[in-house]
C-alpha cells in the first residue's frame, strides 16, 4: 500500500445543482489523456460518496502530490456563471467531513488541505484546512 500523508479536497467546478456521476469525470479526466479518472472519491448532490480511482493507485488530481495522496471532490464548485463558490448541498457537507473523517482513522498521519493549497485556484471553495482541522485532533 502507498503511503498517504494528505488528503486532498477539490470540486468539479460545476454549476450549482448540476448532477455529475464519477462516469462523467472518469471521461473529463480521460480526455485530458489520464487513464481514468484522477479523483479517490466523488461526493454526489444528494451525500452519496461514490469511489473512483482505486486507494492502492496513485491519484491524478494535484500535481507534485499524487503519490502520497488521497483525492477526495464534491459535485459543484461554481456558480451559473462560472463565478467559484461553496455550492456544498448539506448532504455533501456532511458526507465530506465522514468520509475525510473515515480517512484519516485509517491513515493516522495525514493531513487535509485543499487543492488550491498546492495551486492557484479557488477550488475546493471554501478552506479545508480550517473546516477539517479539528479532526486531526480526534
Amino acid at each position: 500500500m502507498r503511503t498517504i500523508d494528505s488528503l486532498i479536497i477539490h470540486c468539479t467546478a460545476t454549476p450549482r445543482g448540476r448532477h455529475v456521476t464519477v462516469a462523467d469525470v472518469d471521461s473529463w479526466h480521460r480526455a485530458q489523456g489520464y487513464d481514468s479518472i484522477g479523483y479517490h472519491y466523488l461526493v454526489y448532490l444528494d451525500g452519496s460518496v461514490h469511489a473512483g480511482r482505486p486507494e492502492a493507485k496513485v491519484g491524478a488530481h494535484c500535481r507534485g502530490h499524487n503519490s502520497r495522496s488521497i483525492g477526495i471532490a464534491y459535485v459543484g464548485g461554481v456558480e451559473a456563471d462560472g463565478s467559484p463558490a461553496d455550492t456544498r448541498t448539506p448532504a455533501q457537507v456532511e458526507a465530506l467531513r465522514g468520509c475525510v473523517a473515515s480517512l484519516l482513522e485509517r491513515y493516522p498521519a495525514a493531513r487535509v488541505y485543499g487543492h488550491r493549497d498546492f495551486a492557484a485556484k479557488a477550488c475546493p471553495c471554501f478552506d479545508a484546512r480550517a473546516e477539517y482541522g479539528a479532526l486531526l485532533h480526534l
